[in-house]
């Protein structure tokens, strides 16, 4: 009888873990899968997962001059046989196109980071900050006073307002302000994919960077306003014109 018991407790105790087993894999699928489909129509939104899809970041072709629009690009990489499934405007920029602030490509820096504390425009409201994605495949977004400059680093740009600071919305903005443009930026989700995120309408900072805080980004950075573009055509979304600096794009060889 005692060894029944004993049979039937194993058999009891496997069948639980099954269970629990099962359900916990549910959940992460679910988490990823929420991740990858943004349930928001105010945005258009890009989720890149770094460990299996290769985000980079552009600006001059190899002639030199920069790519400027998403359709120049676009254009550039099919001619190499890369398709391109995603691609937005990298942060601000100077009157020559060149990137204002901080910009790193294939781990060599292109523009000396910016630490300006007093300026005027969103550049400058601080803290402002820095998106960068390291060798092994890790995407960060810090405050630009928190930023140390490594080899570890493959690409990096510098812009500004922080949206996001350590879980708490830029105490700079304004609930309810009138202060409204289209605005595009990124922020970095729980599970450490990159979320790139574009208004569709006009927002004000608050409200956009309430976008990224209710979905668990701990950091967010704004990259830039009424000039940006975003191009996705999964989601039949194809901005492809423009006349930016960086840019930054996911690819597929």
């Amino acid at each position: 009888m005692k060894k029944k018991l004993v049979y039937y407790s194993i058999r009891t105790f496997n069948t639980t873990f099954l269970i629990v087993a099962s359900t916990l894999l549910m959940l992460c699928i679910s988490c990823t899968s929420v991740a990858q489909d943004i349930d928001d129509t105010r945005f258009v939104s890009h989720v890149v997962d770094l460990k299996s899809q290769t985000l980079k970041f552009y600006l001059k072709d190899s002639s030199g001059v920069n790519y400027g629009s998403l359709q120049k690009l676009k254009t550039r990489l099919e001619k190499k046989g890369q398709k391109l499934h995603f691609a937005m405007n990298g942060g601000m920029y100077l009157k020559d196109g060149s990137p204002q602030g901080l910009y790193v490509e294939n781990g060599i820096v292109k523009t000396q980071i910016d630490t300006t504390k007093e300026a005027y425009g969103n550049f400058y409201l601080q803290p402002n900050g820095i998106f960068y994605i390291t060798k092994n495949k890790r995407g960060v977004v810090c405050k630009t006073v928190d930023f140390k400059i490594n080899p570890n680093i493959s690409y990096a740009t510098q812009s500004g307002p922080m949206l996001v600071i350590d879980g708490h919305i830029h105490s700079k903005f304004v609930k309810g302000s009138k202060n409204l443009h289209i605005r595009n930026g990124v922020g970095i989700l729980p599970n450490g994919q990159v979320l790139f995120a574009m208004s569709k309408d006009l927002i004000n900072l608050y409200d956009f960077a309430e976008f990224f805080k209710n979905l668990g980004c701990k950091n967010a950075l704004y990259l830039d306003g009424f000039v940006s573009r975003t191009y996705i055509p999964k989601k039949k979304w194809e901005q492809l014109d423009g006349n930016f600096g960086v840019i930054i794009a996911e690819t597929e060889q």
